[in-house]
Order: structure tokens, then sequence, then C-alpha cells
């Protein structure tokens, strides 16, 4: 028969090297914070990764994604931001006639669209109308946004071929009648 000293030996080994594995982890890890604790850089925080957690500019520990990246908190929508990788949408633009940018959602085809003029405002380029029509419609008017016209839907100025159509408020046009 076995001594109860031979028996209880692979538990003391058992017990000693936990011990042991409990003081190492002590002295290599003494300045690891958890999750939420205030941090300046990565390597200080359990998860490697420090970010900012709100609008609050001071960064804490924060734990990693599913796939193990350490992504930084991002603005909800309807937050001022300057620029797209501020926000959680990664779509920052104008939502208005301000120079003001907003975190702002994407289209259902993942899309970040910026604000743009309405038809009958004034611009300097199509880029700037939410009609992608930017036309002067005379010759000694500004150029203004307006609605895309014909089968094919164009940007076409509202003139006949004698240029005789008049231009009123609201973006609407009359036609001239027979000449005499």
């Amino acid at each position: 028969m076995a001594s109860p000293v031979w028996m209880l030996l692979p538990l003391l080994l058992l017990l000693g090297s936990l011990a042991g594995h409990r003081l190492w982890k002590k002295q290599v890890y003494p300045s690891h914070k958890g999750i939420g604790e205030a941090c300046r850089m990565d390597e200080e925080c359990q998860s490697k990764c420090c970010t900012t957690g709100s609008l609050d500019p001071s960064k804490q520990c924060s734990p990693r994604t599913i796939l193990l990246r350490c992504l930084p908190w991002r603005k909800p929508i309807g937050h001022s931001c300057s620029h797209s990788s501020e926000c959680q949408s990664r779509c920052c633009v104008r939502s208005n006639r301000s120079r003001q940018k907003f975190c702002t959602p994407l289209t259902i085809f993942l899309q970040c669209l910026p604000w743009r003029k309405p038809d009958g405002d004034f611009c300097g380029s199509h880029r700037e109308c939410k009609s992608q029509c930017c036309i002067q419609l005379r010759d000694d008017s500004p150029h203004r946004c307006i609605l895309r016209s014909g089968i094919l839907a164009q940007c076409l100025p509202l003139l006949s071929l004698r240029g005789r159509l008049s231009f009123v408020e609201g973006a609407t046009a009359t036609r001239p009648g027979p000449q005499p």
C-alpha cells in the first residue's frame, strides 16, 4: 500500500505551481488596468485597448471586439463632426446651408451623400444641386439649380430656340405665344 505522502505529492506540486504562477502574474502585470479605468496608451490595459468612450476626450480601457479589434468610440448620428472617421456611420456631411457638418446615416446603398441645394437656389457647379443640374437660365442671369427635364432627364435650359422663355421665381417657365 502506498504511503499517504506519495499520494499527496502530486497535489502539493500542483498547488505550488499555481501559487508561483500568481506571484509571477502580479510581478509582470502590476500596472495593467481593467475595463473602464482611465488610461493613456493601449499597453496600460489588460485588453491592450485604450480608447475614448464618449464625447468626453479622456481615454478608458475598453474591451476588444469579437474579431479582437480595438475600435475607438465614434459619435452617433446627429452629433457635430469634422471628419467621417469620427462618426459611427462613417458619414460626416453638411445637412443644411450652414457650414457645420454632422454625423448622418448612410443610404440604403451604403453611400454617404452630402447635402445639396434645392431647385431654385443659386449655384456654381452641378455638384452643389440636389438635381445635379446648375445652369444659367438667361445670358444675364446667375446660375441656378433646376430640375432635370426631358425624357432622358437631362440638364437642359428652360429656353426655347429663340431664347424667349422667361424664368419666374419658383422655377416655373411660361411659353411664348406665336409671334406676329
